[in-house]
């Protein structure tokens, strides 16, 4: 299990000084030690922090006849896989990556569909001459890939690897794999088979075991584990799970404001219910302005929400990797997606519910898992994400979308009363839900669109908005923050298929900003 950085170019190196140069732009991924080996006529390379399999052997590319593979990523279960094959194979390290070339050779490209994993990996077939590339099937794990100027495909962990080397930057699709020149989907999270029609008892029965499971199963590390606790539902309920399969305390960070933070509190009663040992990180209108433009740049996107997040995501990453020997951090992204955000309470019906539901799974790569392994890599920190439990999300996704609606005067019912009991203080599995941006401290968001006011004039702002077509800025912050992309990653907008807002069509979603702060259902939410 690895956090890191990998690159594949597919074909003959044009300049491999500026090949090298990109590669080392993500050393921060892997900082631990690095290696690039000519595969056929192309190369692929890789940045290593080691979180599984710590020894020397695990380094990477793996190899196998002739045949490389680089990975950034988990694969669960992957002892299954090994002892069924440790006839045919002799594996040389206790690394999950090194079943994959193994996988290959009896499975082909079908061997991504048997994965239970978040991954991304480029593989060189020296049986074919050719190369193929995958990634998990929500996009925890990043990979993006563009064309040299002779038409030669690129894939690199993250867009500042490709600046130089392609033309246009694009993502790679989640549950794709690339073979022959064309993306395959080999498993859609957000389309459903079947709906399944379990009763409420039985629903929440299923919800809790499966969410109890994925965070088992991200607890296993050979590498110090931490967790970011907001307060907030969701990241409380994957460290009450923790807590509970831990023999010594875990560790709990939570960052605020020194002015207004709103969730530090909550963050602190939980910590004290579960015996935690908890640190908070304090942070002022300096911090989150000076980190601005290095936020950005980090991310790769111009997208509000993203950012707005990022900040005290970011600094409090930053926080942790120089305080502390946390190399591993399991977080609460990915809940909002599957069982609604506040915006989502304004749904006609349940079908529109589900439909939003697909979309933001579909998305969920461009935003907040985004935003999540970017503020943590950068960090050299591995992010682990429990919520996005394949079994989990395809259960929830999969159920009656008029369950999961909110008829009950409460957001996220179905997952509140999955943890009834003493998972946690009934204040915090009840109350009501806070963006992370804005629970770090209303002045934080203040703070960021008071000092995009002072950037431009009225007029300024009319006149400069209008030079960029796609994904339009519509505020004097929106400008600022794709100003800022612009000058990091000029021309290449079209990473991000637009900005994160509510469903503007719906009655009572038709704003100009994504905090639900400006929702009239944002009530006990701010305090």
């Amino acid at each position: 299990m690895l956090m890191c950085s990998i690159i594949g170019y597919c074909g003959p190196v044009i300049d491999p000084a500026a090949f090298d140069a990109a590669f080392q732009r993500t050393l921060s991924r892997g900082p631990d030690q690095s290696r690039v080996v000519k595969a056929g006529s192309g190369v692929l390379g890789f940045h290593r922090l080691s979180i599984m399999g710590l020894t020397p052997s695990g380094m990477q590319p793996f190899s196998l006849n002739g045949s490389y593979v680089v990975c950034n990523g988990e694969i669960y279960g992957f002892e299954r896989f090994k002892a069924a094959l440790a006839n045919q194979y002799s594996f040389q390290s206790d690394s999950d990556c090194e079943i994959l070339l193994p996988l290959y050779q009896e499975y082909g490209v079908d061997m991504f569909a048997m994965l239970d994993a978040e991954f991304a990996c480029i593989l060189y077939d020296a049986q074919t001459d050719e190369f193929i590339a995958a990634r998990d099937p929500i996009g925890i794990r990043p990979l993006y890939y563009g064309y040299d100027i002779r038409g030669t495909i690129v894939f690199a962990s993250e867009p500042k690897n490709l600046l130089g080397l392609v033309g246009e930057i694009m993502p790679f699709p989640p549950g794709h794999y690339y073979k022959d020149g064309t993306f395959t989907c080999y498993r859609d999270m957000s389309r459903v088979d079947a709906v399944c029609h379990d009763d409420l008892d039985t629903a929440c029965r299923n919800i809790r075991e499966k969410l109890i499971a994925g965070v088992e199963k991200r607890l296993v590390a050979d590498a110090k584990v931490g967790f970011l606790l907001s307060g907030g539902l969701d990241s409380s309920l994957v460290c009450a799970i923790a807590a509970r399969r831990s023999t010594a305390p875990i560790q709990t960070y939570a960052i605020g404001m020194d002015v207004d933070a709103i969730d530090l509190k909550y963050a602190r009663q939980v910590a004290d219910y579960l015996g935690s040992d908890h640190h908070e990180i304090i942070i002022t209108r300096e911090d989150v302005l000076s980190s601005l433009e290095q936020v950005i740049e980090v991310l790769g996107t111009y997208d509000i929400t993203t950012i707005r997040a990022s900040m005290g995501m970011y600094l409090l990453c930053k926080a942790i990797h120089e305080q502390s020997d946390i190399r591993v951090l399991l977080t609460g992204e990915i809940s909002d997606e599957l069982f609604g955000y506040k915006y989502t309470d304004f749904a006609p019906s349940p079908e529109a519910f589900q439909q939003e539901a697909e979309k933001r799974v579909r998305e969920l790569h461009m935003y907040d898992v985004l935003r999540a392994d970017r503020c943590i890599s950068v960090n050299s920190l591995e992010a682990r994400v429990p919520f996005g439990d394949l079994e989990f999300v395809r259960y929830v996704m999969s159920l009656d979308p008029a369950l999961k609606v909110n008829t009950y005067g409460k957001g996220k019912y179905l997952l509140r009363r999955a943890f009834e009991g003493d998972y946690l203080p009934q204040a915090i599995l009840w109350r009501e839900k806070a963006a992370f941006s804005d629970a770090v401290g209303h002045s934080l968001v203040d703070d960021l669109k008071e000092y995009a006011e002072t950037h431009y004039t009225d007029e300024e702002f009319e006149t400069l908005r209008r030079k960029y077509t796609h994904a339009q800025p519509f505020t004097k912050e929106s400008l600022l923050y794709r100003e800022i992309f612009e000058y990091y990653y000029p021309g290449q907008s079209r990473m991000v298929t637009d900005f994160w807002m509510p469903n503007k069509s719906w009655a009572g979603c038709d704003v100009n900003d994504p905090s639900a702060r400006v929702l009239a259902n944002y009530g006990a939410s701010g305090v």
